[in-house]
């Protein structure tokens, strides 16, 4: 069947938020927006807030792209309250967005289901230090409800540690402390049941942060990745295993380190990635000849499928 814009309906473009990640939101969400115009749909810009529901309602729309990332828009949250409202939306569901969002129960369930991700452990206070400072050094920390980097640091001996849970703290209570893992790094986006081109991240930063994300013009983004074809199935294969197991649907992006040994340890999943000028979804989309205004209307398009 063929699609054409009238097909979907008016489209509110859900972007901003009240979350940490509310500027990236919006300049992701003001991609979306113009891309699905140039394509003819009649989408709209909602800066959500919390009256976000009534505006919803209020204003006839037949389906939302959701675009907000962090707390309220890639938690479950939003997910449940549109499914309330009954209005198709993008991405995942409640269950999976509310696990991928949730880095530490994300690494709780790959473990449990045998796919490699990088020991760990929770930090909620004082106590947790000892079982933390076993793991080894140097450690990741982040907080366990934040993306975009926000919050992460890495320590290399207990009193560094203190130093960056006090800084994860300030964004969650709950801190996740992981054991380094020195190595290449790749993502793999996902687009329907497809894993899409890897790329690969080069960052002289100690790791890919927020600001090598989002500022820096010295990242280097690597497509191809530089892998045999196939080493580069093998990670596509088990980010779509992560993808799923997670409960994800619809499109996302699974981060990927691998060793000095060639063995590769899962990170985490984006359920509502990044589609600004420097993201890496539209990158991975744009190798296999799909452009931005085409990829938006793809994701908009799994709207129209029953969930």
């Amino acid at each position: 069947m063929t699609i054409t814009a009238q097909d979907f309906g008016k489209v509110a473009v859900l972007m901003g938020g009240w979350a940490a990640e509310r500027e990236v939101s919006l300049a992701s969400g003001q991609a979306v927006l113009e891309g699905l115009l140039r394509r003819g749909i009649d989408a709209h810009k909602i800066d959500a807030d919390r009256d976000v529901l009534s505006v919803l309602a209020a204003d006839g729309y037949d389906r939302v792209f959701n675009i907000l990332h962090g707390r309220g828009g890639e938690d479950g949250v939003i997910q449940g309250a549109l499914e309330i409202l009954g209005l198709p939306y993008t991405g995942s569901g409640v269950m999976g967005s509310a696990i991928g969002m949730d880095k530490y129960r994300t690494k709780l369930l790959l473990q449990s289901v045998g796919l490699p991700t990088p020991a760990f452990a929770l930090i909620q206070d004082e106590d947790d230090f000892d079982a933390a400072c076993e793991l080894g050094f140097p450690l990741m920390v982040k907080p366990a409800l934040e993306g975009s980097s926000i919050g992460m640091s890495r320590a290399d001996d207990p009193r560094q540690l203190r130093t960056a849970w006090a800084t994860a703290a300030e964004y969650d209570s709950h801190v996740m402390v992981e054991c380094w893992v020195t190595g290449a790094e790749y993502t793999a986006s996902v687009l329907g049941e497809q894993a899409l081109p890897l790329i690969k991240l080069e960052t002289p930063n100690a790791f890919y942060d927020y600001e090598a994300k989002y500022v820096a013009d010295d990242t280097r983004y690597l497509v191809p990745c530089g892998l045999d074809s196939e080493a580069e199935q093998r990670l596509q294969s088990l980010a779509l295993q992560a993808f799923r197991a997670i409960g994800a649907s619809g499109w996302g992006r699974v981060d990927i380190l691998m060793d000095e040994e060639e063995q590769p340890w899962l990170i985490e999943v984006n359920t509502v990635p990044g589609m600004t000028g420097h993201s890496l979804v539209p990158m991975a989309a744009k190798a296999v000849g799909i452009d931005f205004d085409e990829l938006v209307w793809r994701i908009l398009a799994q709207t129209l499928e029953a969930r």
